[in-house]
């Protein structure tokens, strides 16, 4: 029994992605112990983690977004998935007009940058809590990952057009990329069902691509994953699957979740060290902007919804929307790219992560707003 303990702790870690936290910890813990050694490190490590293991994560969101559009998915058709798109929608714009309006108040132009940054929802954290909150069964877990699946779409977007990597080259960046998207088309034709042709062949020229095109590589699986051939999935995302995927992107997904958790935990050490004396007013504005504009704007949003004829699934209260909101200001690991992509190293970066890491607080203010509302696990029983 002994000797399964550590394998179970292992995949405990692994399914509940907490090796990201782990590594932001240790970063944390490295960065204010031996700076020196700590920065020498990331110094050597960022090019290889950021722009081309991150691909790994972002591939793995590309996945879900496909899954979830393609017909009979989660956000298929358009009228399934308007409510949760639109809460994403406000979710989004709620922080980032709170964070620049706090910005100017504040008379921090340097920091407008970063507008960004508090539009992330972390899908894998927030599930975590709404799940731990509501229970499996309650139908606003999947509205919170819908929500989540739709502010990551949108979230590549951002990152595509507003954080290119380098002087943006449109030109080499088409002719390389549709080349990329040609052979993984010839491939789907061909009826190949094994994904690391289009993964390995196709995601490299679309990574040459986006890196001389100057749109940041961490993206470059991304056009390449629709191609992928796969199946859909009507519910249960993030849920471990009964049998062992038969479509070749199914396969994707199990093949490099390990991988790409690994990648996270090294991303978090990477990213995450902050000395805690840089924190700074960039903390405090991201942090509010998160933890106040995301439920605000979940919650307008999907109210303004309902008002131009969109239905709250069955069993959903406004209540839970509210506790859902603020589940969602959980940026963390998007958010944490998002500020590396907008500032360089020094005090800005700094202040902004911390703003990002400190966003776990979104979770015990999601508890307490449950309990004041008795929503999910604090919902008064009738006996």
């Amino acid at each position: 029994m002994l000797h399964r303990t550590p394998r179970r702790l292992a995949a405990f870690i692994v399914s509940n992605s907490l090796l990201l936290p782990i590594g932001a910890a240790a970063a944390l813990l490295w960065a204010n112990t031996a700076p020196e050694v700590y920065f020498r490190f990331t110094g050597h490590a960022h090019f290889i983690v950021n722009d081309v293991g991150m691909t790994l994560f972002f591939a793995l969101a590309a996945k879900e977004i496909v899954e979830a559009t393609a017909p009979h998915g989660a956000l298929h058709p358009v009228s399934k998935a308007a409510l949760p798109v639109m809460a994403a929608i406000g979710g989004m714009a709620v922080p980032a007009a709170i964070y620049l309006a706090l910005v100017t108040a504040f008379d921090v132009p340097q920091l407008r940058r970063g507008w960004a940054i508090p539009t992330a929802t972390d899908i894998a954290f927030s599930f975590l809590i709404a799940r731990w909150l509501f229970g499996r069964k309650h139908p606003a877990v999947p509205f919170l990952l819908l929500l989540a699946i739709a502010d990551d779409a949108f979230g590549l977007v951002v990152l595509a057009l507003f954080y290119p990597s380098g002087v943006v080259r449109p030109v080499a960046f088409a002719a390389v990329l549709c080349l990329a998207l040609a052979l993984c088309w010839t491939l789907r034709r061909a009826r190949v069902m094994q994904f690391w042709p289009y993964i390995a062949i196709g995601g490299a020229l679309s990574w040459i691509a986006f890196f001389y095109g100057g749109l940041h590589p961490a993206l470059a699986l991304v056009p390449v994953v629709p191609f992928v051939p796969h199946t859909t999935r009507d519910a249960g995302l993030f849920e471990e699957p009964q049998l062992p995927p038969g479509d070749p992107l199914g396969r994707f997904e199990q093949t490099l979740r390990v991988p790409a958790e690994i990648v996270l935990f090294v991303f978090g050490l990477v990213n995450a060290g902050v000395p805690v004396g840089n924190v700074g007013v960039g903390t405090w504005i991201v942090l509010v902007a998160l933890t106040v504009g995301k439920p605000v704007g979940v919650f307008a949003a999907a109210l303004a919804g309902e008002r131009l004829g969109a239905r709250f699934p069955a069993a959903l209260t406004r209540r839970d929307l509210l506790v859902l909101g603020c589940t969602a200001g959980f940026g963390f690991t998007v958010a944490l790219f998002f500020a590396t992509a907008a500032f360089p190293d020094g005090a800005l970066l700094d202040e902004t992560k911390m703003g990002a890491l400190l966003s776990f607080t979104a979770g015990p203010i999601a508890a307490f707003v449950a309990l004041m509302f008795r929503v999910g696990r604090f919902r008064a029983r009738r006996h």
